[in-house]
């Protein structure tokens, strides 16, 4: 009787476990999918492979614009590309006084100069420079996400010129927007859809441009960031609950687009998206990250899919093609260190997950072109669903920085040729991996980079290091 009551028990137990599993899942499609988006044309859809491609046709786009511009990026530097892309906003304001021009960097990133210059009036010296020459109606503003940079920063995506979405993870500077001989490769969307387009420009102005904390810096003097810190604080908290207006969205098209806002570890709508695009994918996964680091709970679904048979694909820039990554010929500062310390996260998941690899279900994939960089993310499922999105799949984007990204429905695949020919041209220049020993080993490294991580792994502050990048 006693096993027959622990058989009967364990069987009850099993039973709503799995049933829980189930409803979880459903609740997790639910989520995003029982939610209309904004019904898309794939006539109205193009994909850019290349920078300077990008580049070209936001000028074009600047130039075209007839009633608004709106630019969400972490900055507009102060050189030859960023320059040029001012110049033409404040020469297309001036030919038509009506065309409303905004733009939105982060506010501290924007008054600071580049790492290991001195101190400065950052970037907002072009911005306050232009005005004064200009006298146009362009409109620069600083957000402060957080009170420093380091505990993060505006990282939203996406311009808005008149109807048009023009998505990418890009910045705007010489690199991004491959000015002279190097460039940072990402990923380059153009969607012509006014809904889009208006749910975009709504979030900007009631969430971002309607507080006090969100400044003008194109005018001197520029103000401090201790008259800003009491609405800083009201900003960030209503910030983790705004959203992206889809209120318009009635259209359950087979091919369909809504955006998505994250701020926050609890309540992060575009963390929940992600972990549901991960937990729910049948066949394949597709994943384009610049720095290996992925926060635990999307570490744990990988793993899971693995062991379910599912196919994932990982492709990420080598740690040459890092941001921070120094040759080792050039002068050695501790920031040169993070490279590698990526790399070495990608040899110990490569290390524990070797039988996949072998098995066929994970492939990794480096991507190396010449000394440039790489700075790639999104999501791609099944061939149907695709996540165009600045956050990075760290820990960083995961709680620190605010983050939004547009998720792009395809049931019928209308779009396909385009992410096929983006993966193709994202590959041309990528190696694929066999295993952990396809990467160097610490011992490899130069003698700084070896002193730094062998002294942060010994006073245990690697961990924490993890957190911030």
């Amino acid at each position: 009787m006693t096993f027959l009551f622990f058989f009967v028990m364990f069987e009850g137990i099993f039973f709503a476990t799995k049933l829980s599993v189930a409803q979880d899942l459903k609740v997790n499609m639910a989520f995003w999918q029982d939610n209309a988006g904004f019904a898309l044309e794939a006539s109205s859809c193009k994909v850019l492979t290349d920078a300077k491609h990008y580049h070209s046709e936001l000028l074009s786009l600047i130039g075209k614009a007839k009633k608004r511009i709106y630019i969400a990026a972490l900055y507009l530097q102060d050189d030859t590309a960023g320059q040029g892309v001012l110049s033409a906003l404040h020469n297309a304001s001036l030919s038509n006084p009506d065309l409303e021009i905004k733009i939105l960097v982060d506010f501290h990133r924007a008054q600071r100069g580049l790492i290991g210059e001195a101190k400065s009036e950052g970037n907002a010296r072009l911005y306050c420079d232009y005005l004064e020459q200009f006298n146009s109606n362009v409109k620069v503003y600083g957000v402060p996400v957080k009170a420093k940079e380091l505990f993060g920063v505006l990282h939203l995506k996406g311009f808005v010129i008149d109807d048009t979405v023009l998505y990418s993870g890009a910045s705007i500077n010489d690199v991004y927007l491959h000015q002279e001989e190097r460039y940072r490769l990402d990923r380059y969307f153009l969607l012509d859809n006014a809904k889009l387009a208006d749910s975009f420009t709504a979030f900007i102005e009631k969430h971002l441009l309607n507080s006090e904390a969100v400044p003008r810096i194109d005018r001197r003097p520029l103000k401090p960031f201790s008259e800003i810190k009491l609405a800083q604080k009201k900003l960030m908290r209503s910030l983790k609950k705004a959203n992206y207006d889809m209120s318009g969205a009635s259209e359950s098209n087979s091919l369909n687009v809504r955006a998505f806002l994250g701020f926050g570890r609890r309540t992060n709508k575009l963390n929940r998206l992600i972990k549901t695009l991960f937990d729910t994918t049948e066949q394949e996964l597709i994943l384009y990250t610049p720095y290996f680091n992925f926060p635990a709970p999307l570490l744990r679904s990988l793993r899971r899919l693995l062991k379910q048979g599912k196919s994932v694909t990982i492709v990420v820039g080598d740690k040459t093609a890092n941001d921070f990554y120094i040759s080792p010929d050039k002068p050695f500062s501790r920031i040169g260190a993070l490279p590698y310390l990526y790399e070495r996260i990608l040899h110990k998941f490569l290390k524990s997950q070797k039988r996949y690899i072998e098995q066929g279900l994970l492939n990794v994939y480096l991507w190396k072109d010449g000394d440039n960089s790489f700075h790639l993310k999104g999501i791609n499922q099944d061939n149907q669903v695709h996540l165009m999105t600045g956050h990075n799949l760290n820990p960083r984007a995961w709680g620190l920085d605010i983050e939004n990204g547009i998720l792009i429905e395809d049931r019928d695949q209308e779009l396909k040729s385009f992410i096929d020919a983006e993966k193709q041209s994202i590959l041309s220049q990528c190696r694929k991996l066999s295993g952990p020993d396809d990467i160097e080993t610490l011992q490899d490294y130069p003698a700084p980079v070896q002193k730094i991580l062998g002294q942060a792994k010994r006073v245990k502050v690697d961990f924490i290091i993890k957190k911030f990048i």
